[in-house]
């Protein structure tokens, strides 16, 4: 196995011909290059580069691994028992009447799940790499790690179509722009999916790293629950990562068998620190819930519609002085119209947003606005408008997540399936890659690979 300074230093060299405007790599052009079925060989070069300046970046940072593979064990469960502490105080709290610790209502959560799809949406991609190495014994956890992370072919438990479903569920599937920090998760686990090969000790360091179950994932699964959004994809999360048997024991299990292999451990236990801190880059579950505004958030919503709504009014009503289109005009000006229709009545704050006129003419159906905003637009408004009236309440517009990963099972119709004892391994391996594995193709070629690779694991 190999995963050295000389190696990461290759791949930059490699790199060399691309350069994204002579300046440094963007996160999120980096994602979209090589989140596609079929990255070219300019977006995998852009790959390389972008992997190899984050693990400079991450260099860095402190490290709590232990030096010695043998401690990772009590190592882990140490961590597993400080998170199951902090969880079992954050229960207590909550008996005993304190408020929801990460989100302020529905609007917050929803602007939560948008502000992360980067990262859900390519879940599990670090591990792409492994399931060429279906050969090797020491793969073996991390194969069966990302096989699990695609659902072992079933479109109603693949991770990624779960967490489209989820987004599909609750009106979330157009998001705004994002930052560049939004990307950078997403973007390292896409390099890693493509240049695991280059980067083996990195991928087990990366993996270790994030299947430990975190306290935020608890609490976020506890409030979606409590918000009326089904929190499946987060629970199912928290089942599979348990530090006894689950994801964070293999990925624990796996670095200790894999530097014991190792022609010089100690080079590639610093190659498995350099992939776990890679974790700490981008934007974190906390800074995103963190930087939710409500007053913001609706001003935002309201001036991306602007660039679209302008001059599709009559100008017969006048508000603050002005016609609609007018204010329209000026997208920057959002907040001053948001005060000028409350003073003119058409918002009523701190009440039910059916006693708003605004309210009614894009919620109402035959509404002259009913269509204009999605799902999560309408819970923005709808709150901001309703701020002080309904807190405390049950928000409505829940929709079952079961139905959503019912309708995920369905949009999967059935493909006349080879007997696995048909099928090369290696064939299957282009139709599992993150660009790839939640289509119709995918699923039946994960499908077919998972029961071939397990019966050969016990043979």
């Amino acid at each position: 196995m190999r995963s050295t300074v000389e190696e990461m230093q290759a791949a930059r060299s490699a790199a060399q011909a691309y350069r994204h405007q002579d300046g440094p790599l963007q996160a999120e052009q980096v994602y979209a290059q090589l989140f596609v079925p079929t990255p070219d060989e300019a977006a995998l070069a852009m790959g390389r580069d972008y992997l190899a300046r984050q693990m400079e970046q991450a260099a860095g940072l402190p490290c709590d691994l232990p030096d010695d593979p043998a401690a990772l064990a009590a190592w882990m469960e140490s961590r597993a028992i400080e998170v199951g502490s902090a969880y079992e105080a954050y229960l207590k709290e909550r008996q005993q009447g304190a408020p929801r610790r990460y989100f302020s209502g529905r609007a917050h959560a929803l602007n939560f799940l948008r502000r992360v799809a980067p990262t859900k949406l390519v879940d599990g991609a670090w591990l792409y790499s492994a399931v060429k190495r279906w050969r090797d014994p020491l793969f073996r956890p991390l194969i069966l790690t990302y096989l699990e992370e695609l659902g072992d072919g079933d479109a109603a438990m693949n991770h990624v179509t779960l967490y489209r479903s989820l987004l599909a569920a609750n009106g979330c599937e157009h998001g705004p722009a994002l930052s560049e920090d939004h990307y950078v998760q997403g973007a390292i686990q896409l390099g890693l999916a493509h240049h695991g090969e280059q980067f083996e000790a990195e991928v087990f360091g990366f993996n270790l790293g994030y299947e430990q179950l975190p306290l935020h994932l608890l609490i976020t699964a506890y409030e979606l629950n409590e918000l009326g959004i089904d929190p499946y994809y987060f629970t199912l999360h928290v089942t599979i990562d348990n530090a006894a048997s689950g994801h964070a024991r293999k990925a624990a299990e796996a670095v200790v068998q894999a530097a014991a292999q190792a022609p010089d451990p100690q080079a590639f236990m610093a190659g498995v620190r350099r992939g776990y801190l890679l974790n700490e880059l981008g934007a974190s579950t906390l800074g995103v819930i963190g930087s939710f505004s409500l007053e913001q958030e609706v001003v935002r919503v309201l001036a991306e519609k602007a660039a679209f709504g302008r001059m599709m009014h009559s100008d017969y009503c006048r508000i603050g002085g002005k016609t609609v289109n007018q204010w329209l005009e000026e997208p920057e000006g959002m907040a001053s119209f948001l005060e000028e229709m409350e003073k003119a009545k058409w918002i009523t704050r701190g009440k039910e947003a059916s006693e708003s006129r605004f309210w009614r003419l894009i919620d109402a159906a035959g509404g002259q606005m009913f269509g204009v905003f999605d799902g999560y637009e309408k819970q923005v408004i709808r709150e901001w408008i309703e701020q002080g009236w309904s807190d405390g309440r049950r928000q409505p517009g829940f929709r079952a997540m079961a139905r959503g990963r019912d309708s995920a099972a369905a949009e999967a119709p059935a493909v006349p399936a080879l007997a696995a004892r048909e099928v090369d391994l290696d064939a299957l391996v282009a139709e599992l890659a993150p660009g790839r594995h939640h289509f119709v193709p995918g699923l039946e070629a994960t499908r077919l690979y998972s029961e071939r690779y397990r019966r050969a694991c016990v043979a």
